[in-house]
């Protein structure tokens, strides 16, 4: 008897030490718990606060109003290209106007109008445009367009620098090294304009007028023979031009 009542004994303290452990276990996941949980609470309330003060600083209205303007100069710029296109280009150019008084600094319209203005030949207020344009754009073809402005207004040697800047840019296209030695030509710096035409003859070695110029350079500067060689070339593309073999005959003769 005494024997069984020590076993329930024991078999009741064994269970007494198991609960415990599992009480104590509990309690010290609960612990660990609370413990990745509150910091986490912590960050994501700063978040929000966070983000309450950066929708404080960003007003919605302001963005909206942003926004519209955005699409209102959109579609001023699109009725000016319609208005271009059928010919209307003093109303294109009202339209052009009244999305700059929205959005004085957008590129896209300065450029659209700048362009209006080059092709209508109104040369002085494409210069303007285009020089308004370069204060916040390093576009080569924006130089080349100002340099051709000039050139039409006679300032020959302002557009050799607008061109410069324009080639300085753009090495590649041989366009650029010809509206150079153009421009160059024109303001009678023909030792100059030599190695900007024959670069650009090298790409296009059938444009004629480009040979034509070439070789007035080289007489200019009293290189005959080049001049000859320049008439040649010439000769080779127009055998027929009775010009070409004046020029050939009359340097030969010299």
């Amino acid at each position: 008897m005494v024997y069984v009542f020590v076993l329930i004994g024991s078999f009741v303290g064994i269970c007494a030490v198991f609960l415990l452990h599992a009480l104590l276990r509990q309690h010290i996941v609960r612990r660990f718990v609370r413990g990745i949980r509150k910091p986490f609470q912590s960050l994501q309330a700063r978040s929000s606060h966070l983000l309450e003060e950066t929708r404080m600083h960003k007003p919605l209205h302001l963005l909206r109003v942003s926004t519209a303007a955005f699409q209102q100069v959109r579609t001023l710029m699109r009725t000016a290209e319609r208005l271009q296109a059928y010919g209307r280009e003093e109303e294109a150019e009202r339209t052009l106007i009244q999305a700059l008084t929205i959005q004085p600094q957008t590129s896209a319209v300065q450029e659209q109008l700048a362009k209006l203005y080059l092709l209508t030949n109104r040369d002085q207020k494409a210069e303007a445009m285009y020089r308004e344009l370069l204060h916040h754009s390093d576009d080569p073809a924006h130089y080349a367009a100002l340099g051709l402005a000039e050139y039409r207004q006679g300032k020959y040697r302002e557009s050799c620098l607008s061109y410069q800047e324009a080639l300085k840019r753009d090495t590649k296209n041989p366009e650029r090294f010809a509206a150079l030695g153009r421009a160059c030509v024109a303001a009678q710096c023909f030792t100059e304009a030599i190695p900007y035409i024959e670069k650009a003859t090298l790409a296009c070695s059938r444009d004629t007028e480009l040979l034509h110029l070439l070789a007035e350079c080289y007489l200019r500067t009293g290189d005959a023979e080049k001049a000859e060689e320049a008439y040649r070339r010439i000769h080779r593309v127009e055998p027929y031009n009775e010009e070409v073999k004046e020029k050939l005959l009359s340097l030969a003769q010299a």
